[in-house]
C-alpha cells in the first residue's frame, strides 16, 4: 500500500494511464523507434510560415487582450467562426450555444462532470475512443458497449442494450459516437444509420454526444456533402445532439483549441464547470485559430492534408498487403488518421506488440479501445505522423515481429506436445 493511498479518492485510485500515452513513453526512451501509436498530425504539414506571420501581428502590442485572461466560453469572434463552420457542415447553431474548450478532450471531461452521476450508463461504440473512455470512467460512469458492423453501430443491439440497462434501473444518459472516420476503426457511419440513430435517440429520450474531429479529412472517394453529414445536421431544433469538434487535426494540436455546441441549458452548466477547471481561456491560441479561419488559411490548408493523408494510407495498406499477406486483415479507411486491423494467426496483439518493440516499431493494442474487455486480436495503426518512407519501413518491421511471434507460438506448441 502506498503511503498516500488513504488520501486519494476512489476515483483517483481507479485512474489508469492511457495506453496511447504508455506508447509515447516507450517512444521517448527508444532509439529509431517508428511509432504507429498516437494520432498525431504530420508536423511537416503545419503551415509554419503562416503561423509565424499571425504570431508577429498578434504580438505587435496593439491589442493587450491577446495575452490577457479570456472569457470562459471563449473569444467571441472565434465562437462565431465555430458557428459558421458548423453551418458549412449543415448544422444550425448560434454563438450562445458554443463553448470553446482546451481541445475536444476537455469538452468530454466537462460533459461527464455536468451530465453523469456515478453509476449512470453511457453507451459507447465497440471499440471507442480511449480519451472518452477515460473521461467517462473518471466520474464513475458505467460504460456499456454497442457492437458495430461495417456501417457503424448496429441498431438492434443498440436498442437491446438500452432496454437491458434501463430495465436494471440505471439511467442511460447519452450515446457517444465518432461518426466520421472513427477513432480507432476509421469507419464512416452510414448516412442511413445516422438518421436511424437520431430517430432512436428521440424515441428513447437519450442524448447523443457526437465527437467530430476528423470530418474534414475525407479522401477523394468520399462525397463530402452526403457521407460525412453530421448527425447534428438533422437535429433541427438542436435539442438532442451535443456536437464537439476541434482544430487539432486541421491546424495544430499544440494550440489546444476545440469547441462544442449544446442546448442552451446544458451550455450554461458547461460554462460553470469550465470556470472550476480553468476559469478563463487562453487568448493567444484562440486568436491564431480565429485568424486561420478568417484569413482563409484553414480552407486552403485542408485539401493539402487530405491528399497527404490519403497517400500515407495508401503506402501503409500496400506495404501491409505485401508484407503480411493473409496474417492480417483490414478495411482501408476513407479518411482520418487510422487503419484498424485484425490479426488472424495470433490470439492476442499484446504478444505481437512485445516482439514489435524489439524490432523498433510500436502501435496500440486494440483491447484498449473496448469497454467490455474484448478486442485482443485487433490493433490500431496510425499513419498520420510518420513519413511515407518510415511507414513502409515500420510495416516491414511489423511483419518481422509477426514472424518472430509465430515462430515462438510454434515453438511453444511443439514443447507442449512433448
Amino acid at each position: 500500500m502506498n503511503t498516500y493511498d488513504k488520501f486519494i479518492s476512489r476515483a483517483g485510485i481507479a485512474m489508469r494511464e492511457s495506453a496511447i500515452r504508455q506508447m509515447g513513453t516507450v517512444l521517448a526512451q527508444a532509439k529509431d523507434m517508428i511509432s504507429f501509436a498516437p494520432g498525431y498530425p504530420a508536423e511537416d504539414a503545419f503551415p509554419w510560415s503562416a503561423f509565424a506571420e499571425m504570431a508577429a501581428s498578434l504580438f505587435d502590442g496593439s491589442d493587450g487582450s491577446v495575452l490577457q485572461y479570456g472569457p470562459t466560453r471563449g473569444f467571441k469572434p472565434l465562437r462565431e467562426a465555430c458557428a459558421a463552420l458548423m453551418t458549412s457542415r449543415g448544422i444550425s447553431s448560434v454563438v450562445e450555444r458554443i463553448v470553446v474548450t482546451t481541445g475536444s478532450q476537455q469538452g468530454l471531461d466537462l460533459l461527464a462532470r455536468v451530465l453523469v452521476d456515478p453509476g449512470d450508463v453511457i453507451l459507447m461504440e465497440l471499440p471507442s475512443y480511449t480519451g472518452a473512455i477515460t473521461a467517462f470512467r473518471n466520474v464513475g460512469a458505467s460504460l456499456v458497449g454497442v457492437r458495430q458492423d461495417d456501417h457503424g453501430v448496429e441498431l438492434d443491439h443498440l436498442d437491446d442494450t438500452w432496454q437491458q440497462a434501463s430495465s436494471s434501473g440505471h439511467a442511460v444518459k447519452f450515446l457517444y459516437l465518432v461518426p466520421n472516420f472513427q477513432n480507432p476503426t476509421g469507419r464512416l457511419l452510414s448516412l442511413e444509420r445516422r438518421r436511424a440513430i437520431l430517430e432512436w435517440a428521440e424515441r428513447r429520450d437519450v442524448l447523443i454526444v457526437e465527437d467530430d474531429p476528423y470530418r474534414d479529412l475525407y479522401f477523394p472517394d468520399v462525397t463530402e456533402e452526403h457521407e460525412t453529414r453530421p448527425i447534428a445536421a438533422d437535429d433541427h431544433d438542436g435539442a438532442r445532439v451535443i456536437y464537439l469538434s476541434s482544430f487539432s487535426k486541421t491546424l495544430a494540436p499544440g494550440f489546444r483549441v476545440g469547441w462544442m455546441s449544446a442546448p442552451a441549458a446544458i451550455a450554461g452548466k458547461l460554462e460553470l464547470a469550465k470556470q472550476a477547471e480553468d476559469l478563463c481561456t487562453g487568448g493567444f491560441d484562440q486568436r491564431v485559430a480565429y485568424e486561420a479561419w478568417r484569413s482563409g488559411l484553414l480552407a486552403r490548408h485542408v485539401p493539402t492534408l487530405r491528399t497527404l493523408y490519403q497517400h500515407k494510407r495508401d503506402v501503409m495498406a500496400a506495404t501491409l498487403a505485401r508484407e503480411m499477406g493473409d496474417r492480417m486483415r483490414w478495411i482501408d479507411p476513407r479518411g482520418g488518421f487510422f487503419l484498424w486491423a485484425e490479426i488472424t494467426s495470433l490470439t492476442d496483439c499484446d504478444t505481437l506488440l512485445r516482439h514489435a518493440r524489439t524490432h523498433g516499431v510500436i502501435f496500440v493494442a486494440g483491447s484498449a479501445f473496448y469497454v467490455d474487455g474484448t478486442g485482443q486480436q485487433t490493433l490500431r495503426l496510425s499513419f498520420s505522423a510518420p513519413s511515407p518512407e518510415r511507414i513502409e519501413e515500420g510495416c516491414k518491421r511489423l511483419a518481422r515481429a509477426m514472424d518472430d511471434a509465430l515462430a515462438q507460438k510454434r515453438s511453444v506448441g511443439s514443447l507442449e506436445e512433448l
